[in-house]
């Protein structure tokens, strides 16, 4: 039970930050069109992000596909940090570090899934219909 209720956190912290950060992109905020014009992908690059994160966070929700969004969830985070490190800077537009912040969060709480579901890995890509 322990257990089950550490994964839920889990993935409830990680599908939180990424639906969260979905309202700025998809309506266009400031701060996401700085980030992704100083990337030079807006606004595709916006979107398409948005799109992927979304998707993460529908599959991390259903039980048998967690590991699949918790993959898919490392993978954009991985971007992000990365864009962070190499382009945008640890501080984007005085946040204080904020959305980097929230990105390693994301990306360990993804990790972990990943981690605890490591076994259904093949399974999930079996895709049976």
């Amino acid at each position: 039970m322990k257990n089950n209720v550490f994964t839920w956190i889990i993935k409830l912290i990680a599908v939180v930050i990424l639906v969260q950060t979905l309202f700025f992109k998809f309506t266009g905020a400031e701060e996401s069109i700085y980030i992704f014009t100083k990337l030079g992908v807006e606004p595709f690059g916006r979107i398409g992000s948005g799109v992927f994160e979304l998707i993460a966070s529908i599959l991390i929700l259903i039980p048998r596909t967690t590991v699949l969004g918790a993959v898919l969830g490392m993978g954009v985070m991985f971007g992000a940090l990365v864009s962070h490190l190499f382009i945008l800077g640890i501080d984007v537009q005085n946040d204080g570090g904020l959305l980097f912040t929230l990105a390693i969060v994301t990306f360990v709480c993804c990790a972990i899934l990943v981690f605890q579901g490591r076994d259904k890995i093949y399974e999930v890509l079996k895709f049976k219909f």
